[in-house]
């Protein structure tokens, strides 16, 4: 019993702690990322690991900024896709080296002749460099939210289906717009930009040592991103918002600015959909407006649905998921083997999606409201703390 009491005092401080403990979890999974950085080669059967670790990363950024608008604020809005355009564009409009601008707009003449990196890294050595990534990630972010701004004032007067079908329509307006001939002297037209700061240009350089930090760099991004949007959530704009989405006409009599509330979560949202954006150019080494269609926003939609709408926790949970499944899991359903079983007449080009649509139906099913629910991790972690502390406190009453 002795043994049962001491377990169950390291578990009274783990339960007051909860917050250290989910601390000490991301500075171990960010150690792990650097390990594996190291250890994972591009050709190593391991490498989809690192994939879908960059991958999950991105898409949870642009997830738990749809969630703040759609599960937090209660606006059905379908334009992330537009939003992860114009972050993407923007970021890799900024970084592109001046040497390598009349390789990439070979039709054009490039209207910028500049790239942040390069400016502040020749002021201020290698942090110059990462400054100028960091300001033009922020940049994206900030582009993206500005657009918002303006769409927000026509649209924001919609509601729900309303509302989704003109987010919709400007995300589309926005693809075609970059593709445009007339501004391929700053977006290159349709064609793609290339040549910019991407993951393979993090690395460190130390004591006759190279070490890759990609992988480290945007985990790190994703988790300062959802780390933000959680404080906000907290915040008493977060309580505004909840609010609003329960019951507008009672929360517009308790004094809650109905439209400025719906306008800055609207640009919050698209915000992080822009630093998402950028993160994913970063990610893909090249940026073109016909990756970022309306099935990419359909992508995220159903991330934020599994994962729970509502739960912050759930969505970043949901993009792991969805992309370990997608990207790495299932793919030998279309390459003819599968769990050691070759079926070339089963497994073939496509049954992936197949079996992965019903995995997503059976999830539906038996998990209503997604897999976290309204829940977050420390509110799980507290349900099973308490569970087990109740266990332990009847073993000590029956010794």
């Amino acid at each position: 019993m002795g043994f049962i009491r001491r377990i169950k005092q390291h578990m009274s401080a783990f339960t007051m702690g909860r917050r250290q403990f989910v601390a000490a979890l991301l500075l171990a999974m960010f150690g792990l990322s650097v390990v594996l950085d190291q250890v994972i080669a591009s050709t190593d059967a391991m490498a989809m690991l690192l994939i879908v670790l960059r991958k999950s990363s991105v898409y949870a950024v642009v997830a738990v900024s749809m969630n703040l608008l759609n599960g937090f604020t209660g606006l059905f809005s379908l334009g992330q896709a537009g939003f992860m355009l114009i972050g993407a564009y923007t970021y890799a409009l900024l970084t592109i080296p001046q040497s390598a601008r009349d390789t990439v707009y070979r039709y054009y003449d490039s209207l910028i002749q500049f790239s942040l990196p390069e400016a502040l890294g020749a002021a201020m050595g290698g942090f110059g460099m990462l400054t100028g990534v960091m300001v033009a990630i922020v940049l994206a972010g900030v582009a993206a939210a500005a657009v918002a701004f303006l769409i927000g004032i026509p649209v924001l007067k919609l509601k729900s289906d309303y509302l989704a079908i003109a987010t919709l329509g400007f995300a589309e307006i926005i693809r075609a717009m970059l593709q445009w001939g007339k501004l391929g002297p700053l977006t290159n037209a349709s064609n793609p930009l290339s040549g910019y700061v991407r993951l393979n240009d993090f690395q460190v350089r130390a004591a006759g040592l190279s070490l890759n930090l990609g992988t480290f760099f945007i985990m790190l991004l994703a988790a300062l991103c959802v780390g933000f949007i959680v404080l906000l959530v907290n915040s008493s704009y977060g309580r505004a918002f909840k609010a609003i989405r329960e019951d507008e006409v009672a929360a517009e009599s308790m004094g809650i600015n109905l439209y400025r509330h719906k306008q800055l979560s609207f640009c919050i949202s698209s915000f992080f959909a822009g630093v998402g954006g950028a993160m994913y150019a970063i990610y893909t080494n090249t940026v073109q407006a016909n990756n970022f269609r309306a099935s990419m926003t359909y992508e995220i939609l159903l991330i934020v649905v599994l994962g729970g709408i509502g739960s912050i926790s759930g969505s970043c949970v949901g993009a792991l998921l969805y992309i370990s499944a997608s990207e790495w899991w299932l793919r030998g359903l279309d390459s003819g083997a599968f769990l050691g079983i070759r079926a070339p007449f089963l497994f073939r080009n496509g049954f992936r999606l197949v079996v992965f649509s019903v995995i997503i139906m059976m999830i539906v099913l038996f998990f209503r409201k997604g897999i976290m629910g309204d829940r977050e991790l420390t509110h799980t972690i507290d349900k099973y703390a308490a569970k087990y502390r109740r266990l332990w406190a009847k073993a000590e009453r029956g010794k």
